[in-house]
């Protein structure tokens, strides 16, 4: 059974359709690409499965769970976690603080026992305090724990906003253009990391890039929206040969 299926899918803006009759059938541990050139579609369409817009037509399932029509939050607390094109911390807030929050989605203490500081509120805390420091840990952010989060290096920042992501526990994550700014060193690491943390965390991963080399690397499956519409859809090396592809998208040449 997929995990996440989204069937003839479309969104409007006023008179433009940005995403037409979109398709994805996405198996539990599947790592799929999606790419396009700017404006195909790519951002709008995580948008729609996280609930930051409800889609126009069709229809988006987690296994049996309707999300069309669902809120952010409520789709967070469905295991569904996400990063963004442009980094969206909570900049003010301190790096634990920013993995910490992610946790209340699936807080299983009462806002009584909250106000009162009964014992399962205060178990649950020292879960989410260990739990944060953990994922600091992993990240190599552990030593910046108490800085406040806007104050990081970019690279620093991309790393804890995934932190933040894998925070809520999800079955399935987005990864809208992890690469942006990376150099091709950090590339190659970013490659191997997004691997690890799928295996060490039996994640589903769905990510938008435009880095090739990390695309063509590490997906199973790619996934070309133009224009709001699918050109092609393959394992990546079908897709970096298709002559479709290469004009609309990847140049004249195949993709070595």
């Amino acid at each position: 059974m997929a995990l996440l299926t989204a069937t003839r899918v479309r969104h409007y803006f006023g008179g433009l359709c940005a995403v037409s009759d979109f398709n994805l059938d996405l198996q539990p541990g599947e790592l799929v690409g999606i790419i396009g050139p700017n404006g195909a579609g790519k951002t709008t369409v995580f948008n729609l499965i996280t609930g930051v817009y409800r889609a126009s037509e069709g229809s988006i399932r987690l296994r049996d769970t309707e999300l069309v029509g669902k809120t952010p939050h409520q789709i967070t607390a469905l295991r569904v976690g996400r990063t963004f094109q442009n980094i969206r911390l909570f900049r003010d807030l301190s790096v634990l603080d920013n993995v910490r929050i992610a946790h209340y989605a699936q807080v299983r203490y009462s806002p009584l026992e909250a106000l009162l500081h009964l014992g399962r509120y205060r178990q649950e805390e020292q879960r989410i305090i260990e739990n944060s420091r953990r994922l600091l840990s992993i990240f190599k952010l552990e030593h910046l724990a108490g800085e406040i989060a806007k104050n990081l290096p970019y690279g620093s920042q991309r790393r804890l906003e995934i932190a933040r992501a894998l925070a809520i526990g999800p079955e399935l994550l987005l990864l809208d253009e992890p690469a942006a700014g990376m150099n091709p060193n950090e590339i190659d690491q970013l490659m191997e990391f997004i691997q690890w943390i799928r295996r060490e965390f039996q994640l589903t991963i769905l990510l938008i890039e435009h880095q090739m080399k990390l695309v063509m690397g590490i997906c199973e499956r790619i996934k070309v929206l133009d224009f709001g519409e699918t050109l092609a859809e393959g394992p990546p090396e079908a897709i970096q040969n298709d002559p479709k592809v290469l004009e609309a998208y990847l140049g004249e040449e195949p993709v070595g």
